[in-house]
């Protein structure tokens, strides 16, 4: 397939590769022919492009793939021309090939390790001799000047093989890789002509998905001159550059997602979406409690900090600070925030806390798996504690690397809580006034006034096994470490659990509410679990505001029962007292997480009221099973 019809696009001035131009221009310059090889949007075509123009030379461009054949490649006899006057040169026409060798001009190959080896087999005469023979035609001669540009991506690229010794041994190679970040931001400018600002951010973004562990393959600059296109058109769309940091930041994640889901690639055997890849990366360029980051926050820039924290104004990391008190400004951020507030972790702080944190991670930016998957399996309660603080340390890199583990491992402990028991019907209690009364549980409950009150009564029925579960988990003040560990192996637990028969939803607390799972919505265990590990205690306990939200999620459900499993040491420190808030909750199960012998009553008379069971998680393995006799 060829655009020989096509008119030539418009040659863009080439930014950087000064190397690389070198070294075509000198081989074209010699008669040489040259295999350009590297991942695509790194400038190939471009940079051919730009050289033919300077020199006044035709560029005969053909695309390679699978259904490129010898005879597409060289040319054909017209069968109508043949068939009125025979076998002629003027029945033949003439294919790309032959179209460049007698013009002299450059054949420009794409994808050459797409092509055929068939059809390459065709150019090993060619690159040797500089000729062809055609049956029934003859030989053709190539002019002089004729030389044969092929364009590759690597070889581990879906679609690609091998190109055989034979070609390989008759051109010369040359390797472009990815420019540096001021030449990608000078190309993206060159195209989109927009501000500093989103430019920035969207080379950050696209340069992050390179290295990203989880990502086989990352975008191209291409990537980052679509998020850039997509972003103002969006902020124009809703609202213009007036919109809250919030807004704003939800519609470079919707960008994002256009711009780049489609181009990276998700490691072969990694159970993750290319979104949550993403959200991952703009966590770490555009933190949420953050403004919108600027051209003084790229960690490219030289005046950046060497440990990798950014200007404040950035709103990237800070660097990192002796441990000690709390500053003024991180406590107001902190009330200000609420329960999504977050205080990084400085090395300084995990060293001392963590005793083997300085064997997990012994330098900076660096997380030794080996090391952790040892403190795993000697202590799986120390190394939780230690990933989630990692998961917000002051230094970036391991802050990602910490995310992305804490993602497999609390998922892969969350598994274990995913078995369900067998039956379509089956005798269930819950606080609906039908059904047989449940005298034992109900005087359990019974608060002493005559007559009980209605929600006093626990009844027992028949009930389906259609189901909506209600995951709460607290994250007030006293949620850190290994309480965030257990919070986010409980998120993957119900996630992984639910099915057509089980729905499930998941919300976080502390004096406000947040939704991070609507019921119904399937989000993926990592999203959550990304999420989780990001937050820290902050901020007062109100237990009934949480169940009331619980309520209202559970609300319009299908299902046959709806239950809350709330995940919480049950002391509440604000709001109304948590037993007003059951109403229209079937059933209330309590996970109390690192219990004390005040918070242990506390969850069992709860989840009592509730017409539930209380379980006292006391380690990291203890939420599996857990899980597994709630949702059972």
């Amino acid at each position: 397939m060829t655009d020989l019809d096509t008119p030539p696009a418009p040659v863009s001035a080439v930014i950087g590769l000064r190397k690389e131009r070198e070294v075509l221009t000198v081989a074209l310059q010699t008669n040489r022919h040259v295999v350009l090889e590297g991942p695509p949007g790194t400038g190939k075509s471009t940079l051919l492009r730009s050289i033919a123009a300077d020199v006044g030379t035709e560029v005969v461009f053909v695309e390679g793939n699978a259904e490129l054949t010898p005879a597409r490649l060289v040319g054909q006899y017209d069968p109508a021309a043949v068939m009125t006057d025979g076998y002629v040169p003027s029945s033949f026409t003439d294919g790309p090939l032959l179209t460049a060798m007698r013009g002299s001009g450059l054949l420009y190959l794409e994808e050459l390790n797409r092509i055929p080896e068939e059809t390459l087999n065709v150019l090993i005469t060619v690159l040797t001799e500089g000729e062809i023979a055609v049956p029934r035609l003859g030989r053709v001669r190539a002019a002089a000047g004729f030389r044969l540009i092929a364009a590759m991506n690597p070889f581990d690229a879906i679609g690609t093989a091998r190109v055989g010794q034979a070609i390989a041994d008759r051109m010369c190679r040359v390797v472009l890789g990815y420019q540096d970040a001021a030449a990608e931001r000078a190309i993206v400018a060159q195209v989109t002509g927009a501000d500093p600002s989103p430019i920035g951010l969207s080379v950050r973004m696209v340069r992050a998905t390179r290295d990203h562990r989880d990502l086989r393959m990352g975008s191209s600059v291409r990537g980052a001159i679509d998020l850039v296109l997509l972003l103002g058109g969006l902020l124009r769309v809703r609202g213009g550059y007036g919109l809250s940091a919030e807004g704003a930041r939800e519609t470079a994640r919707d960008a994002a997602h256009a711009a780049l889901s489609g181009r990276i690639k998700v490691v072969d055997g990694v159970e993750r979406t290319p979104e949550s890849v993403i959200d991952d990366i703009l966590d770490d360029v555009w933190p949420e409690d953050a403004p919108p980051p600027d051209e003084s926050s790229d960690p490219d820039s030289p005046d950046q900090d060497e440990q990798g924290g950014a200007d404040p104004k950035g709103g990237g990391p800070q660097a990192e600070q002796p441990a000690g008190p709390e500053s003024a400004s991180s406590l107001r951020r902190d009330r200000k925030g609420g329960s999504q507030s977050r205080r990084q972790n400085g090395r300084r702080e995990m060293q001392a806390k963590h005793e083997s944190f300085d064997d997990v991670s012994p330098e900076v930016g660096e997380l030794d798996e080996e090391a952790f998957a040892q403190l795993m399996a000697e202590d799986p309660d120390a190394a939780a504690a230690m990933l989630a603080d990692m998961a917000l340390a002051t230094d970036r890199e391991l802050r990602a690397a910490a995310k992305r583990l804490a993602c497999r491992v609390f998922i892969q402990v969350g598994r274990v809580g995913t078995t369900r028991s067998r039956g379509t019907r089956r005798l269930a209690h819950n606080r609906r006034s039908d059904g047989d009364l449940d005298l034992d549980r109900t005087l359990d409950r019974w608060t002493g006034q005559w007559p009980p009150a209605t929600e006093d009564l626990v009844t027992r029925t028949w009930t389906g096994h259609r189901r909506a579960v209600c995951l709460v988990v607290d994250s007030s003040g006293s949620m850190n470490g290994l309480g965030v560990a257990i919070a986010a192996v409980a998120a993957a637990g119900v996630v992984l659990a639910s099915d057509e028969k089980l729905e499930t939803s998941v919300i976080t607390f502390a004096s406000d509410v947040t939704q991070l799972q609507r019921l119904g919505q399937r989000r993926s265990a990592e999203d959550l679990v990304g999420q989780l590990v990001s937050l820290r205690g902050h901020g007062m306990t109100d237990l009934a505001g949480a169940l009331k939200a619980a309520r209202t999620e559970l609300l319009p459900a299908v299902a046959d029962e709806r239950v809350v499993v709330l995940l919480s040491d049950c002391l509440h420190t604000t709001g109304a007292p948590p037993e007003t808030a059951l109403g229209g909750i079937d059933r209330l199960h309590v996970l109390c997480p690192l219990p004390t012998d005040e918070a242990e009553t506390a969850a069992r008379a709860l989840a009592a009221r509730g017409a539930g069971r209380a379980e006292m998680v006391r380690t990291l393995l203890d939420i599996g099973p857990a899980l597994t006799r709630l949702l059972g």
